[in-house]
């Protein structure tokens, strides 16, 4: 990912997503917005504790840097489900600058230009889509529940149903999240892992620790459920960027025992 600023904010971007020219996208990172203390300084959590104002002022620099206004954004709902929305007009705004009327939504799809979808992140794994040729995009928030449950192939197979996508033409790019070498769990989510996996790539998506505890690899066993479901190899990319060992410039949930902000993942159709 490419490092920008703009209008005093700082963002991860994907070269493959902006070589299209078809969208306009971030990630965002702790620089650029006004919250104090734990959730210094681009949070965009709302209901952990932080002035619900600076939040307010931080989604309003942000749409500032991406030239956009937060009446065209809409947010998510997540609890670590596979549950999708397909984005409209009549969205716009939810989440951001007026009140939900869903819960329970970890992931975004539109064709709608000018809607700038927005999840949020502090170690989950956060993956972009591009159909450049029906014109689609998504954008799925995965924890170890969401990649268990194969997200990303369900959101694939939403804009093929949804949108007559052909998974061989999606791009498809995984954001800053939790590294393996950062990642340690315990014995039942392995097991589910081993349960959801082919037993040929357990060794690579688990390392075994002593004390029943393991390593996951978020990032290998989205990249396997992406090309699963038909992603082309050249069309995936990876940042490979660590939200927990970067914890000074990242919000990361495991580095900071929970006393943290959010990221944001923001991507819109241009007009």
């Amino acid at each position: 990912m490419i490092e920008q600023e703009k209008e005093g904010v700082t963002y991860l971007t994907f070269p493959m997503l902006e070589r299209t020219g078809l969208v306009t996208h971030a990630f965002s990172t702790r620089k650029g917005g006004v919250s104090k203390g734990i959730f210094a300084t681009m949070n965009f959590a709302v209901g952990r504790g932080d002035d619900p104002a600076c939040v307010q002022e931080n989604y309003r620099r942000m749409a500032k840097a991406l030239g956009v206004a937060p009446e065209q954004m809409v947010l998510s709902q997540q609890t670590h489900t596979t549950n999708l929305r397909i984005v409209t007009k009549a969205d716009a705004g939810k989440g951001v600058v007026r009140e939900r009327d869903y819960t329970d939504i970890d992931g975004l799809l539109t064709d709608e230009p000018g809607i700038m979808l927005v999840t949020s992140y502090a170690d989950c794994v956060p993956l972009y889509f591009l159909d450049p040729v029906k014109k689609v995009i998504a954008l799925s928030h995965s924890g170890w529940r969401g990649t268990v449950s194969r997200m990303g192939a369900v959101t694939v197979e939403a804009m093929q149903r949804s949108f007559g996508s052909n998974p061989e033409q999606i791009l498809a790019c995984i954001g800053p999240s939790i590294c393996q070498d950062c990642y340690e769990v315990s014995e039942d989510v392995a097991e589910a892992f081993r349960a959801a996996f082919p037993e040929k790539d357990w060794p690579e998506i688990l390392k075994s620790k002593p004390e029943s505890k393991y390593q996951l690899d978020l990032w290998a066993a989205n990249q396997k459920i992406l090309l699963s479901a038909g992603i082309r190899e050249d069309h995936l990319v990876s940042s490979g960027i660590c939200t927990c060992c970067h914890s000074d410039f990242l919000f990361s949930h495991r580095a900071t025992q929970g006393k943290r902000g959010n990221l944001g993942a923001f991507l819109m159709l241009n007009p």
